[in-house]
């Protein structure tokens, strides 16, 4: 079995910090999303990734990811000039997957579980494709599915006015060869692209076994602010555990579960977990509160931040409560000390707020 892995697309959700980095190496945490994606197909004991990438984006991905050592796999890159929809992604990338079945991963999707005990539930079932879905409150915003008594989908449909149930798909996928003849019987949508839903609806049609596993469990899609904090939120409940390297000198108070890497330096400070405070960040005279990531090299002074996640090298100074808030790698947010109105920021890389 091999792996695809989506890193393309631009990222409008989330400009302008897409403007100057890919939206799967964004951060929950302080480890990019890809980095969990590229986890659970280590843990699953998939060997070969192709990672579809796009012309903006792809010399950060290409940096980051490498040759893929790091999680013991080989990735191979596959460009995909123009975002023409997931099927057409398949498509691109068919010469790579050959006649392998494959998992197909979002790179901007968390699932909280990962996929290797699915892997052996396709293998095992024998099945052509096997999808992901999650009960959702807003199913008109999703690709949606109906399932039979079996668990077998009977129809699909993509952002439906009138959701014929509220089991929306989720971006991860596994299929066999099959998949790439449904492809190339459809045709665009109506938005121009090649989508998976079609395909996948194509598939039943000619006789294909197409199985529905309804999640417990979280999965979250970070295509926007609200959803890359919740991500953090729940990543940082979930995994983060009490673990300080760094410097916390005597007059600091450090509470729950907060992890402090090495080279970090708090001073007269409060954190109260779960935090993460990266390698070489300073944190003088403030607050730290709950669901919060701090990048590494990042220096906070004279200020209150929680419900945040700041990327690297950032500098906050004077400020009275910062929350809900995204902040993009080299950003600067200071402001004078009598202000004290709380923010709520999403900027981007090296952008710089007085206020």
């Amino acid at each position: 079995m091999k792996a695809l892995v989506l890193s393309g697309g631009k990222g409008t959700r989330l400009r302008p910090l897409t403007h100057t980095m890919p939206k799967q190496l964004v951060p929950v945490a302080n480890e990019p999303i890809l980095s969990y994606v590229f986890r659970h197909i280590q843990d699953a004991g998939i060997k070969d990734v192709g990672v579809v990438v796009s012309p903006e984006t792809q010399n950060d991905v290409r940096k980051f990811l490498g040759k893929g050592s790091r999680w013991r796999v080989r990735t191979t890159y596959i460009p995909q000039q123009e975002p023409l929809g997931l099927a057409h992604a398949v498509k691109t990338a068919r010469p790579f997957l050959g006649n392998s079945p494959f998992v197909m991963y979002l790179g901007d999707n968390l699932l909280a579980q990962g996929i290797k005990e699915f892997v052996e539930t396709f293998r095992s079932e024998d099945l052509d494709a096997l999808i992901f879905l999650k009960e959702v409150e807003n199913p008109q915003a999703f690709g949606v599915a109906v399932l039979n008594k079996k668990g077998e989908v009977i129809k699909l449909v993509e952002k439906p006015k009138k959701p014929p149930s509220n089991l929306a798909l989720v971006g991860i996928y596994f299929f066999s060869p099959s998949i790439h003849k449904a492809i190339d019987r459809i045709k665009p949508s109506a938005r121009g692209e090649l989508e998976i839903t079609d395909a996948i609806q194509e598939l039943i049609r000619s006789g294909g076994t197409v199985r529905g596993e309804v999640l417990d469990d979280w999965w979250l899609d970070t295509g926007k602010k609200d959803d890359f904090l919740a991500a953090n939120t729940i990543v940082l409940d979930g995994y983060i555990k009490h673990d300080v390297k760094g410097k916390v000198d005597r007059k600091s108070s450090v509470t729950g579960r907060v992890q402090i890497e090495k080279t970090a330096k708090i001073v007269n400070s409060r954190l109260r977990g779960p935090i993460v405070i990266g390698k070489r960040c300073e944190i003088v005279d403030s607050f730290i509160g709950p669901h919060t990531s701090i990048g590494h090299g990042t220096r906070v002074i004279n200020s209150a931040i929680e419900h945040s996640v700041i990327l690297d090298r950032c500098h906050i100074e004077n400020i009275a409560r910062l929350e809900d808030s995204l902040i993009g790698r080299e950003a600067r947010v200071v402001r004078p000390k009598n202000h004290s109105r709380a923010l709520r920021l999403l900027i981007g890389d090296n952008n710089v707020v007085e206020v």
